[in-house]
């Protein structure tokens, strides 16, 4: 689609041909100005005329022999000028900056070879320059998105190598900032993938600065389907890799199985076995530390049903435990499957694995800040004994407090809260008489309860009561039957 919406007066294709030669003599003779004004002279006309083809020649022309003579102030001062002139065609500026935008490979280059020390800093000061130029023109919103993420890039490089903490938290800030302030989910003219890996880059900024709130924001605009295709399984991997920090840092454990879950549905996972087992194991860790309910259960049940999970053998015994209705102690648990647990990131003493970070870290010990694997070792001994007591729950209908306390292996005070937690999240029904020091897991049914519950045992006794007298009845004709025929004979 063109964006040229003016009719074209005349053509100056004859002039931009017999002009080029002479202005590239010009530059070469060391007369650039006299190049740049005699171009300028013509662009004029051009732009008047509405040539666009033409203007966009000099406006392209111009900056070539600025940055062939090596004269980049001069570069930068036309580039700004040439793009707010009156009356600018929009194609030709969308062409002269897409032009000058090849020369900051360039650049970078002689950048990180150290040309610039204790000078300028031509590549920022061109990406400046052009930044400034695509600022609120919509015809140039997919540029600006490419100079914006080298900018960003540029401030997070600053923010690794500066030397006070002060410092590195403000170029973080301003590359974040810079990334966050572009909507690429409403450009229609960047593909796919580039759109993709621009708001996974957005996310992974605001993750490293410690503002989840947006890092969820930014995940909802991620297209999960385009996911799953075969060409973007990295975009896949570093989304869901984002996906199971944030779940950590809300200790969601349930959203992290179901990440790890999408993992392993990747080719490149299940086609390299050492990050197939470290999937699997991660995916039956999340889903016993995730605290119980009817999603979790039914995922439990699901995995556990799983023979490829066999896989790593030691973490599918885990999971059978909590599948099994028996009670687990804690003290075998931590025995057999704590070497090998503790030894995973998630669960590693001194592990920065879901570090609290932002807004999370606030109102945290500083225990808990700085040990999350320890955190979720004991998020574990909570979930075993959760199961316990589902389990006594299930098997006993009255049981002593003292009698509860020697079966989880806990102290009174800590088994009551673990019972009163799950009583209030409905996860079991019970009363506590304290007086007598007893627990009551069966309700007092209602009169209409009782009722109900008497006529329907009487209604299945009668039933039966039917059903065998018939078949009584049955034998009988049978018998009669059977006789009758003896005497015939």
């Amino acid at each position: 689609m063109s964006l040229n919406t003016r009719k074209q007066e005349r053509d100056f294709t004859a002039e931009v041909k017999t002009l080029q030669p002479e202005v590239e003599q010009l530059a070469k003779d060391g007369k650039l100005q006299d190049a740049v004004d005699k171009i300028s002279a013509l662009e004029k006309q051009t732009r008047n005329a509405a040539d666009m083809t033409s203007t966009a020649s000099l406006l392209t022309l111009l900056a070539r022999l600025c940055w062939e003579s090596s004269d980049l102030d001069l570069l930068n001062a036309q580039l700004t000028i040439l793009s707010k002139k009156h009356g600018q065609l929009k194609e030709a500026v969308v062409r002269m900056v897409d032009e000058a935008m090849t020369w900051l490979p360039a650049l970078k280059e002689q950048k990180t070879a150290g040309q610039f020390k204790g000078g300028k800093d031509r590549w920022l000061e061109l990406v400046k320059t052009l930044r400034d130029i695509t600022e609120g023109k919509i015809y140039l919103e997919l540029p600006r998105a490419r100079l914006t993420s080298m900018l960003a890039s540029y401030h997070e490089d600053l923010a690794e190598t500066a030397p006070k903490e002060a410092s590195s938290k403000e170029h973080l800030d301003t590359a974040a900032d810079l990334m966050s302030d572009i909507q690429v989910e409403t450009y229609s003219s960047m593909d796919k993938r580039e759109k993709t890996d621009f708001i996974l880059e957005q996310m992974r900024l605001e993750s490293l600065r410690g503002n989840w709130s947006r890092v969820r924001v930014g995940s909802r605009k991620i297209n999960r389907v385009y996911l799953k295709e075969k060409d973007s399984q990295d975009l896949k991997l570093r989304y869901y890799d984002l996906m199971v920090q944030l779940a950590l840092q809300d200790d969601e454990y349930l959203e992290a199985c179901s990440a790890y879950q999408e993992v392993w549905d990747t080719e490149e996972v299940k086609n390299d076995p050492a990050k197939e087992l470290n999937v699997l194991e991660n995916i039956m860790i999340y889903v016993v530390l995730a605290p119980y309910n009817n999603e979790q259960s039914d995922m439990l049940h699901k995995l556990y049903s799983d023979p490829a999970l066999q896989k790593a053998p030691q973490h599918f015994d885990l999971v059978k435990c909590f599948v099994t209705k028996e009670l687990m102690r804690w003290a075998g648990i931590e025995n057999t499957y704590g070497p090998t647990l503790r030894q995973s990131p998630i669960f590693a003493s001194g592990s920065k694995l879901g570090k609290k970070t932002g807004l999370n870290a606030e109102g945290k010990k500083a225990e808990e800040i700085e040990n999350p694997g320890d955190v979720r070792w004991q998020e574990l001994h909570k979930r075993v004994t959760e199961h316990n007591i589902r389990v006594i729950a299930s098997y006993y209908s009255r049981i002593t407090l003292t009698r509860l306390t020697e079966l989880l292996d806990l102290p009174p005070l800590t088994t009551e809260r673990t019972l009163c937690k799950l009583v209030t999240d409905k996860t079991i029904y019970a009363r506590i008489d304290r007086p007598a020091g007893v627990i009551n897991f069966k309700s007092n049914k209602g009169v209409n309860e009782v009722l109900n519950a008497w006529s329907g045992d009487v209604g299945k006794m009668l039933g039966l009561v039917e059903k065998t007298s018939h078949l009584i009845s049955k034998e009988y004709a049978m018998h009669e039957a059977s006789r009758g025929k003896k005497v015939a004979a």
